[in-house]
């Protein structure tokens, strides 16, 4: 079975090569090899609670009081958090919170500051 990519525009999976393009015969759609490459290599963007994207060396703002796993201190409302980095996973946030230390934090319980 082949590997090709799905048509962006009808879903069929019946799509084949034609030199340089990838072309659809149930709706006759064209489209580039290199853009279906580029599309799969796109890189995941990391939102905020209120949809503001996040990058590497931002600073945050807890929205919700979070309690530290394995430890009876609580992460206040209000927290600050200075230069952080973006991971993959679960918990897409990695920081050291003063007073704390390192710590992964899920974006929906964040606001950009």
């Amino acid at each position: 079975m082949s590997n090709l990519p799905k048509c962006p525009k009808c879903a069929s999976e019946y799509t084949y090569e034609d030199g340089l393009m990838y072309v659809c015969p149930e709706c006759a759609y064209e489209w580039a090899i290199a853009a279906a490459d580029e599309s799969i290599a796109q890189v995941s963007v990391v939102r905020d609670a209120y949809g503001n994207e996040l990058h590497d060396g931002d600073s945050i703002t807890v929205i919700k009081d979070l309690k530290v796993k394995g430890s009876s201190t609580v992460v206040k409302v209000g927290t600050k958090v200075r230069n952080i980095r973006l991971v993959d996973g679960d918990h897409d946030i990695d920081c050291k919170i003063d007073g704390i230390g390192s710590m992964q934090l899920k974006s929906e319980f964040v606001k950009k500051a």
